[in-house]
């Protein structure tokens, strides 16, 4: 299926901004009027769909492998905030 205007806006947009910080949350707002919540949660969609990959290539893998590299990070973030407040508490 081909990509909507809206997907191809959010796919050009985040071509722009590379960098997450408030300016680009304050522009997702005001160029693309929706809340960063919910255009993460479109473009996270995005990643995965072969007509984005087509559309935009080198974005689209840089996204993926981002993705990737936060996925493999959460275990261990996970598994240490846990053993920090196992310790905290006296935990065995």
């Amino acid at each position: 299926m081909p990509l909507s205007d809206r997907d191809r806006a959010l796919l050009d947009f985040e071509a722009r901004w590379t960098r997450h910080g408030a300016a680009k949350e304050e522009a997702i707002r005001d160029e693309l009027s929706l809340s960063p919540a919910r255009y993460y949660q479109l473009l996270g969609r995005l990643v995965d769909d072969a007509a984005a990959l087509a559309h935009d290539p080198m974005l689209v893998h840089r996204l993926r492998r981002l993705r990737d590299a936060r996925e493999r990070s959460l275990p261990v973030a996970f598994a240490g905030a846990a053993a920090s407040a196992g310790a905290e508490r006296g935990g065995r």
